[in-house]
């Protein structure tokens, strides 16, 4: 398991405009860090955790973002006490239902659960390019 470099969080509302803070929030986060090659990827699955957080929990979320050696973990907390998110295959006329399955194709890994007892957690890994060698 990776070792935490750095890790920033942000608690967010449950409303129309957290999807574009935790987008702003992951972004300047990357930046900071130099690691800009992963913002597009990153703000992608923030931006669908987020609206699943607002739509379906309907309560105020963290969003966290950790460092590690060789990936970035970005999880979405909510205080939902409802059923597990899990993938669906929405139907092609569905005017929604396929956030989970675009976390599914962009990040390397994603997953459910929070080892530190949150009633929702979404996670989802993205891996780090090798460090330049000095």
């Amino acid at each position: 398991m990776d070792r935490d470099l750095w890790c920033h969080e942000i608690v967010l509302a449950a409303d129309a405009a957290s999807a574009r803070r935790a987008r702003s929030f992951v972004t300047r986060q990357l930046v900071d860090h130099r690691l800009a090659y992963l913002v597009d990827e990153v703000r992608l699955v923030a931006s669908e955790l987020a609206t699943n957080a607002v739509v379906h929990a309907a309560t105020e979320f963290t969003v966290v973002l950790e460092g590690e050696v060789t990936s970035v973990l970005l999880t979405v907390r909510d205080g939902s006490s409802g059923s597990l998110p899990r993938l669906n295959i929405a139907p092609a006329t569905a005017a929604s239902g396929r956030g989970l399955h675009i976390v599914d194709v962009v990040s390397q890994e994603w997953g459910v659960g929070d080892p530190e007892g949150a009633p929702t957690s979404v996670w989802a890994r993205f891996g780090r390019r090798p460090a330049p060698a000095t």
